[in-house]
């Protein structure tokens, strides 16, 4: 590759005597990474069906190699089924070292593309809430795609500059994750062209960023609760000194031990104004210790008032940074529904929708239902004030009212599994009509539907949810949703 000079200079003086060994991996092949998605099969149960050879990624449990040049994983059945997600290796790292707990309130505030977010709903296992953001309304469009695909139910879905949300949501989330905007200089293997986007935009201009977006996050923090900060790139001044300016400004946030892996490298303080050793306990991911590319990792702690106090912090400082601004608002929508945060909760069942309701065989509070413009949704628990946010989606949309019928969304089939509702019709892999299926086109389904009543199908591929269908006679009427099918 044609990298530039200053760049090389850079990395011989950070790499010392390593530095010809990361010279060398750009003339070894990238890796590709394959990562399971819990939320709708288990790692072990993946292994046993998957159409292609895997090796493990050693430092990601549910994360796998494959060789990208010989298999397209991204046009088989199961991909659409979304049992798994394609990531870089050193890119799953930061959701996997993030300790997620059901029931956590959980904020990506930099989603898009969603690899990271998914993860971390699988994690919550439907509880709780995930919170997944991103300033770019194009690039959260593709993040709701993937949030959907993977079956994440209680999500929020934003498309908000982070500065807005800290009025929303200050002191609010027991985790946060950051994979902030940066330079990208991990990804020059993977992605050459981003070179050019380093010699316009250098990491100066992404730093600035970094320490507006981190200062934000810090403030939705709740005491206690765990950030983790992390890039794809090398540059001190967006890595180290961008904790270093953290822990500068917000005194009540310390340094967490990341659980290794031989490979990872430690953070470097010398790199510092101050030269915290505390530095040492992040994550430097280098391409020539490990089969990856670049990557930076953080974890951080906001402390309880008692530990403050005990360092004697002012007491006012110490009130601050415990307050829990969370509330709840009451009001009357223009439907006469009572407004809790900005939705109009405990809207009855339409009764066009009771009878598909009944057919799920899962446990739901009706309370949590919000319907707005036909459109009826599923929320998630405990929200705060949100009235006047942009939202792409707020918690699971179930479906449509559509002229005294109800039709149910792509995105509730990918939550449900097929032991949730009681009329499916499931394909092995190797049936021809799965692809036909996912190419929009409609089935005849007459060996499969011997004395089965007419109505919605959830159609499935081995056994995972693909969309809906509409059976009358012996033919299925195709409703898998138009944007998502296979070319």
């Amino acid at each position: 590759m044609n990298l530039p000079r200053v760049f090389l200079d850079k990395m011989q003086s950070l790499l010392g005597n390593e530095y010809d060994s990361y010279l060398r991996c750009f003339d070894e092949k990238r890796y590709y990474g394959l990562r399971v998605n819990t939320a709708k099969i288990s790692t072990s149960d993946f292994i046993k069906i998957a159409p292609w050879p895997l090796t493990s990624i050693p430092w990601v449990d549910n994360g796998f190699y494959y060789d990208g040049d010989a298999y397209q994983p991204a046009k088989h059945p199961y991909y659409y089924a979304g049992l798994y997600y394609l990531q870089e290796p050193s890119a799953m790292t930061p959701a996997n070292r993030l300790p997620i707990e059901e029931g956590d309130k959980v904020l990506d505030v930099c989603a898009a593309p969603g690899g990271k977010a998914t993860e971390l709903g699988a994690k919550l296992a439907g509880t709780g809430v995930l919170v997944s953001n991103d300033i770019s309304n194009s690039r959260a469009k593709g993040l709701l795609k993937n949030i959907e695909l993977h079956g994440i139910g209680n999500a929020l879905v934003l498309s908000e500059d982070p500065a807005k949300l800290t009025a929303y949501f200050t002191a609010y989330f027991d985790k946060i994750l950051i994979d902030a905007p940066c330079s990208g200089e991990g990804m020059f293997r993977k992605e050459p062209s981003m070179v050019k986007n380093w010699e316009e935009q250098g990491p100066e201009v992404y730093a600035e960023i970094q320490k507006s977006i981190i200062l934000q996050a810090a403030m939705m923090l709740r005491p206690g609760g765990l950030m983790l900060y992390s890039t794809c790139t090398f540059d001190s001044c967006e890595n180290e000194e961008i904790i270093e300016y953290l822990l500068h400004e917000c005194p009540e946030f310390e340094i967490c031990e990341i659980s290794g892996y031989d490979g990872f490298a430690t953070g470097m303080p010398e790199l510092t104004k101050n030269r915290n050793p505390d530095l040492r306990k992040t994550v430097r991911i280098f391409p020539h210790r490990m089969a990856g590319e670049g990557h930076y990792l953080a974890l951080l702690r906001k402390r309880v008032r008692e530990e403050l106090c005990q360092q004697s912090v002012d007491s006012t400082e110490c009130d601050r940074n415990n307050q829990n601004h969370e509330h709840l608002e009451s009001d009357e929508s223009s439907s006469g529904k009572p407004l809790v945060n900005g939705f109009a909760y405990g809207c009855k069942v339409p009764p066009e929708a009771s009878d598909f309701f009944a057919s799920i065989s899962r446990e739901m509070d009706w309370n949590r239902l919000f319907i707005n413009n036909e459109r009826v949704y599923y929320m998630p628990t405990q929200l705060p004030d949100v009235k006047g946010i942009r939202f792409l989606r707020t918690g699971l949309l179930l479906g449509e009212l559509k002229k005294k019928r109800f039709e149910p969304s792509q995105a509730l089939a990918m939550n449900l599994k097929k032991s949730e509702y009681h009329l499916t019709l499931d394909f092995p892999v190797s049936d021809e009509r799965v692809l036909k299926y996912l190419k929009g086109e409609t089935l005849d389904v007459e060996d499969l539907t011997a004395n089965k009543d007419k109505g919605w199908y959830l159609v499935c591929v081995s056994g995972y949810p693909l969309g809906f269908g509409k059976l009358a006679g012996q033919t299925l009427k195709n409703k898998y949703m138009p944007g998502w099918r296979m070319m």
